[in-house]
């Protein structure tokens, strides 16, 4: 008589069961193993950071700073496991360097189209709700553009008056190609006071308005040097999306 077999056909299955309660499609298509990796909550926007050439944990925090640094650990370890990052040592004791492995860089146009529809096809006024001064100002550091300067140190004073005490003041240290972020007083000498509301400065960074614009409307003031202030939307630089044009009516 033929030995029963049921016990090996119900092994398949309760693997599958397993690998739905820890979040798998179940399916083969490419894009459900692809989505698996790169679409649980906050593992893209650790791309964009990681993309926009942060490699250490805390200069990633910073770009996802509503994240926990638990949850951070967790994705990162969960990207190195799916070899889209490896972690490197470096000289300091327990600090290591993210790096993006060749499938990881392979996922720049992917993010970047992500970006991209963002700012085509979600309303600029939803975009305008979720305001952040300290990812702003993250943001505005990596992307600011020294080649309008003048060449000797600057230190611009970000003042948004809409802002609690704690984030209302920020400066930015600009010395050569280097661009320095700090939430306190560097004790530099002020070139550049910009005062503005938090909504004015992202609005003219994500290039839904420009500073002239705020200016006129009275959101945005600009005390200092006059060749600083002139040359600000130049030097400013914005986001890698600002090009795009909003498609939906607001």
């Amino acid at each position: 008589m033929p030995q029963r077999q049921m016990p090996q056909r119900q092994e398949p299955r309760r693997q599958v069961l397993q690998r739905q309660d820890l979040g798998s499609y179940g399916q083969f298509c490419p894009v459900a193993m692809a989505a698996e990796i790169v679409c649980s909550r906050w593992t893209a926007l650790i791309l964009r950071e990681l993309l926009c050439g942060s490699t250490r944990f805390n200069d990633l925090r910073r770009g996802v700073p509503l994240m926990s640094p638990t949850l951070l650990s967790k994705r990162l370890k969960e990207l190195e496991e799916a070899s889209v990052i490896v972690a490197v040592p470096t000289a300091q004791s327990g600090v290591s360097e993210y790096k993006l492995t060749e499938a990881g860089e392979d996922l720049r146009p992917v993010v970047m189209s992500l970006g991209v529809w963002g700012q085509r096809w979600v309303e600029s006024t939803l975009s305008l709700k979720n305001l952040d001064p300290s990812l702003l100002m993250w943001d505005m550091r990596r992307s600011l553009d020294p080649t309008p300067l003048p060449p000797r140190k600057c230190t611009i004073n970000f003042l948004y008056r809409d802002v609690k005490s704690a984030q209302r003041s920020w400066w930015l240290v600009i010395d050569g190609k280097t661009v320095d972020l700090c939430q306190t007083n560097p004790g530099f000498e002020i070139d550049l006071y910009v005062h503005s509301s938090l909504r004015s400065m992202t609005s003219v960074w994500m290039g839904l308005s420009t500073v002239q614009k705020e200016i006129d409307a009275g959101h945005i003031e600009l005390i200092g040097d006059k060749t600083l202030a002139h040359s600000m939307q130049q030097w400013l630089g914005l986001s890698p999306f600002a090009k795009e044009k909003n498609r939906v009516s607001a």
